[in-house]
This record gives C-alpha cells, structure tokens and sequence, in this order.
C-alpha cells in the first residue's frame, strides 16, 4: 500500500516544498500567497470556527446528496424503462451541466430565500446527474444473453433489474457517487457565498473581506480534506458492496 502510494505522496510533499521555498525566497508578497506555514498556523488557531460552520456545510451536503441520488436514481431508472423518456430528458440533462452553478445559485436563493433550500437545491442539481449517466450507462451495459435468458424463463422486469442489470450497473454507480460526493461539497460552498448565516462558504467571504488569505487557503485545505473523505467512504462503501470485484483485481495482480 505504502509503496503504491508513494509517487502522489512524493508529489504532493515536493510541491508544498517548492510552496514554502517561494514563500521564504520573497517573489511573492505573504498577503497574496501565504506559506504553507502560515495556513496551518491559521488552521490550527481557527478550529473552533472551522469545526462550527464545517458541520452546516456537512448537513447541506449530505442532505444534498441523499436528494440527488434519489432523483438521480429514480431518472435513470425511468429512463432505462421508457424509451420515448430517455430521448426527451436526455438533452435537458446534459443542458442542465452546461449552466454553471454560480450562475443558479443567485436565482436559487431569490426564489428560496437565505436558509438551507436554495442549498440543497443546488447541490441536487449539481450531484443528480453523474448518478444518473453512471448508473444508465450500467443499465445498458448488462448482458444481454442474461437478459434475453431470464425474459424466456418467464422473469419479470423486477426480477431482470434486480439479478442482471442493478449489479451490472454497481461500478458505474460507485463511481459516479464518487464524482457526486465532490461536487455536493463545492456546491454548498458555492450556495453559501452568495449568503446565509453559516457554513463553509459563509466564512470565506468573511475571512476574504478581511484580506485574511492565510485563513482562506486554510478553508481550501479543509474542503479538500473534506472532499477526499467523502470519497473514502464512498471506497470502503464499494468494497463492502463489492468485494468479489476486489478479489478479482488482487488475484490479477498475483497472477
């Protein structure tokens, strides 16, 4: 594992090197590139309030996320069933990833108002869809022969879903929702700067008012830590609903 990991943790190590060299060497100015220093220094005196507004960014996001898949899992499905549906809905799906979600966001909270709605909103609409290509892609993938084979033994279209296409689809399913995790992140940090009374987002419109940089990539680094464990969770979800694919991939690499 360790050796696995070794050139990204080399990577990773050696930037934020090259970071604090320029920082120290004074090319540029500490006010608008703190040293890596300097931001867990920041990060370390503002836990506290990091911690406070982490949790409401936290509970947009999850809730955020539980609404897309659901939607984005009820869309695929119907649209995997129904033809005429895939090819009415499918343009509108992929208009709707071409507006960028600075620019609903402002609507959103318009029509919602500043609380959690316009939020969660937003980070349905920004998560929904990976699911939705991750998992109609799986649905279409599935074996066909297994297919035609159950239709013939008098199989209904629950019981097709259930042994043929739903386990075919898991993959795509699990990467999406990886995808999806991300963006429900981003897309609370988003939602709250253009305003509320917490959240991730909320603190770096005020740490930025104040020219507090170091503050600023300090929240950077948390979302990021956030995100990543998002992602983690997601992993140690597809072992434990996957694990003969993981088998698979250990025996190959013996082999």
């Amino acid at each position: 594992m360790l050796r696995r990991n070794l050139p990204s943790v080399i990577a990773v190590v050696s930037l934020i090197a090259i970071w604090q060299a320029v920082c120290s060497s004074g090319l540029i100015p500490p006010y608008m590139l703190p040293s890596p220093i300097a931001v867990v220094k920041a990060f370390i005196s503002e836990i506290p309030a990091l911690w406070s507004h982490s949790l409401i960014t936290l509970q947009e996001a999850f809730i955020g996320l539980f609404f897309g898949v659901g939607v984005g899992f009820l869309a695929a499905i119907l649209m995997d069933h129904f033809t005429v549906l895939y090819k009415a809905f499918n343009p509108i799906l992929i208009i709707t990833q071409t507006i960028p979600s600075v620019a609903i966001a402002p609507l959103l909270v318009l029509w919602f108002g500043y609380e959690m709605t316009p939020k969660i909103v937003l980070i349905v609409i920004t998560t929904f869809f990976p699911i939705t290509v991750g998992l109609l892609g799986g649905f279409r993938s599935a074996d066909k022969d297994a297919v035609n084979l159950l239709r013939s033994m008098g199989a209904t279209r629950l019981q097709i879903f259930r042994y043929i296409k739903f386990p075919s689809a898991l993959p795509q399913f699990f990467s999406g929702l990886k995808i999806a995790s991300a963006y429900s992140v981003v897309g609370a940090v988003i939602s709250e700067w253009l305003g509320g009374f917490g959240g991730l987002g909320v603190y770096m419109t005020r740490v930025k008012k104040a020219f507090a940089f170091d503050k600023m990539f300090a929240v950077i680094f948390l979302i990021s830590i956030i995100s990543l464990a998002l992602m983690a969770l997601v992993n140690f979800a597809e072992k434990k609903c996957m694990p003969y694919n993981y088998l698979d991939k250990k025996h190959k690499r013996k082999i």
